[in-house]
């Protein structure tokens, strides 16, 4: 099958690259997101090889599970090994043992076919088309902050970046808080978030210091981290959603003078993203930069580290 094969060091498409054979369920890709963590890894975080992609809408080709084949489905990341306390007790996305989907000991979705456990596949309603389903795998990670957080909708919430996490997160979060400052640097980006009644910013100035009661960071860069500091209130709570391969130290000691809890947010659930988007109450279309075959995977790539683009699609 064609697939996109990272070395470790660079990628290359193959036209024989082996076809998953694990027993699980095989999906015929029809289109896969390329994310902040995709780029991240080609420089060197998770030190991974093999097929990247993660994000990612198909058809089911074969199944233990009838009821599922010919379905068009998305699916969740991590498989764990069902075995351990984390499995037992819902946290299979910490499995030590797991798999990532193009990210950890899995191939990813930058291929024609992708293997997934069947209990990671949600059916794709009808009214979701498959460029919006692409999106659901990180808007579920922005719904995440709100299964970790008990935000109240007076609380003061800062965004740090206007990226493609950043607008997902901002467009989950408005739905029961209309608090909510962007601090961004494209004013084409920082454009798409007022149109959707969020405040934008393109600088911190000494007004917006430690005047946040939530910070979240979704920049993608090493000083993401620092600009919370300067704006999350003493007591405070920052949410830190970047992945990023980063070699240099980074300084906690204002978050333990200020007392704030600092909260790694990941993965989130699929139910309430798939309803977000079925529903209408989040709309991504608008999101999407560019469409590419997988053939053209070069200039896809590079729209994709491009500052001025958003979400870049591959069809295999």
């Amino acid at each position: 099958m064609k697939a996109l094969y990272f070395d470790g060091t660079k990628i290359a498409l193959r036209d024989d690259y082996p076809e998953p054979k694990s027993g699980e369920a095989l999906v015929k890709v029809k289109l896969a997101g390329i994310c902040g963590t995709d780029l991240e890894m080609i420089r060197g975080y998770m030190s991974y090889d093999g097929v990247l992609g993660h994000e990612f809408v198909g058809v089911v080709e074969k199944s233990d599970n009838p009821n599922l084949v010919g379905k068009r489905v998305v699916g969740e990341i991590n498989a764990g090994c069902g075995k351990c306390n984390y499995c037992t007790t819902g946290l299979e996305r910490h499995c030590p043992n797991r798999t990532v989907l193009g990210i950890l000991k899995r191939d990813g979705a930058f291929a024609e076919y992708l293997v997934l456990p069947e209990k990671n596949l949600h059916v794709i309603p009808d009214s979701i088309s498959d460029r919006q389903a692409v999106f659901v795998e990180p808007l579920a990670a922005a719904f995440e902050i709100n299964e970790q957080l008990r935000i109240e909708p007076n609380q003061k919430i800062a965004i740090i970046g206007d990226g493609r996490l950043a607008q997902l997160i901002a467009r989950v979060l408005r739905l029961n808080n209309s608090h909510i400052t962007c601090f961004g640097r494209h004013q084409n980006k920082l454009q798409m978030l007022q149109k959707i009644g969020i405040d934008t910013k393109t600088q911190i100035t000494s007004a917006d210091e430690h005047q946040f009661d939530i910070v979240v960071e979704a920049t993608g860069r090493e000083s993401g981290f620092s600009d919370t500091m300067r704006l999350v209130k003493p007591r405070g709570v920052i949410v830190l959603k970047s992945t990023m391969a980063s070699k240099n130290k980074l300084d906690f000691a204002p978050a333990i003078i200020n007392e704030i809890t600092i909260v790694g947010s990941r993965c989130g659930p699929f139910r309430p993203a798939i309803n977000a988007l079925a529903s209408g109450l989040v709309l991504v279309d608008d999101l999407i930069s560019a469409v590419y075959p997988i053939s053209d995977y070069q200039k896809a790539f590079e729209e994709a580290a491009k500052s001025e683009n958003l979400k870049i699609l591959l069809e295999p």
